[in-house]
């Protein structure tokens, strides 16, 4: 058993800094005390930020490695897995959960429907033998406007790695593309032509809603009976959350209005936004900024969404120019994160805590990794 010692931190803790040293082995978090360690062992981080390991509960990075070109996919699913796991450990995350789509309602070009067996086995492969550097863990994306989503969801009712599921709706018109021009803007840029953009909104706005009213029980009936953690993607209106309320969710991600971040925090659910967003200063669909969520008090937590490196960026962001304090800022991607997913071993620098730790430093306003231990391994 390795224990590592680093010294000369400064740890950020649930409410506060303080310099100081935290000793940490593979069972977990030994000590965290101020002042410095006189151990020969100890490693002095040189007044670098120690903190715990990020914890990301949506993102769908893995699906550049598995689709790194537009018809592309890659041939060895468990190598696209391992990429993306170590991107994820670069950014400074301990837990990831994989964002799966379950069901295509793109295009008929779009492969996800194909990928989803093998996106599920890579990661499963790679949870059991050891090969990650980090902890995964599998967040299906329920896309509930596809015809084939009762079929397809059915084989990972019962999966032991799908610990989270969001209810999504991309029917034209509603949440994410309520407004259609920037569906039209989000289809042109993938390369679509507007004959088929065209084509595709039409199919899509007849059968979606007929889909979502069918597919939206059977999903909440297939993973909250065992426990499985549910949130709604794209909330707009009052009466989205109070959908998400009754059907048992705990998260509205990625909100796209501020009634809807509001209506969240009165009925009781966490509200999740992209860092990208929040670094950007604007949402790429036109919705709400992630920003005046954070100036309203509305924000919970921080997806790193498609950008991984996105996550520290925005808690600096949350820091330096919104003034939010960094235990505060930290903890959108830590503690309360990890408390809304029901994970109680880990997102605190905490002794008996599960050893996820990273350190970083600030170099020209932006986050430096300088190393990340999971479960007290080293694992960057």
């Amino acid at each position: 058993m390795t224990e590592t010692i680093l010294t000369n931190a400064t740890l950020v803790l649930d409410r506060e800094t303080a310099r100081g040293t935290i000793a940490f082995n593979e069972k977990g978090i030994l000590a965290v005390d101020t002042g410095l360690s006189r151990s020969p062992s100890a490693i002095d981080v040189e007044g670098d930020y120690v903190a715990p390991g990020l914890v990301e509960m949506h993102t769908d990075n893995m699906e550049k490695h598995f689709l790194p070109r537009p018809g592309v996919v890659w041939p060895n699913p468990l190598a696209a897995a391992l990429a993306h796991d170590a991107q994820m450990a670069a950014a400074g995350v301990s837990t990831v959960y994989d964002s799966i789509a379950c069901g295509t309602v793109f295009s008929s070009k779009d492969h996800r429907r194909e990928m989803l067996p093998d996106m599920v086995a890579a990661v499963s492969a790679g949870m059991k033998d050891r090969l990650f550097r980090i902890d995964h863990k599998i967040h299906l994306r329920c896309e509930l406007s596809a015809d084939e989503f009762e079929e397809d969801v059915q084989p990972y009712g019962r999966h032991p790695l799908v610990e989270l599921i969001s209810l999504m709706d991309h029917t034209p018109g509603q949440r994410q593309f309520k407004s259609r021009e920037h569906l039209k803007t989000y289809n042109l840029g993938a390369g679509k032509s507007e004959a088929e953009h065209d084509e595709e909104v039409a199919i899509r706005s007849s059968t979606g809603p007929t889909n979502v009213a069918r597919n939206w029980p059977i999903a909440v009936e297939l993973f909250r009976a065992r426990g499985v953690s549910i949130a709604t993607h794209d909330d707009t209106t009052e009466d989205d959350i109070k959908m998400a309320r009754e059907s048992g969710a705990v998260i509205a991600e990625f909100p796209t209005t501020i009634e809807a971040a509001e209506a969240a925090r009165r009925h009781g659910l966490g509200v999740v936004a992209g860092a990208p967003n929040l670094v950007r200063g604007q949402s790429h669909f036109g919705g709400v900024s992630a920003r005046d969520l954070a100036q309203r008090g509305l924000l919970d937590g921080l997806s790193s969404d498609y950008v991984p490196a996105s996550l520290l960026q925005a808690i600096l962001t949350l820091a330096r120019l919104h003034g939010v304090p960094m235990p505060q800022a930290m903890s959108m991607a830590t503690w309360r994160v990890a408390d809304l997913l029901g994970l109680a071993d880990r997102g605190r620098l905490k002794a008996g805590l599960r050893a996820d730790v990273v350190s970083f430093r600030v170099a020209s306003g932006t986050p430096v990794v300088r190393a990340l231990w999971s479960a007290g391994v080293r694992a960057f």
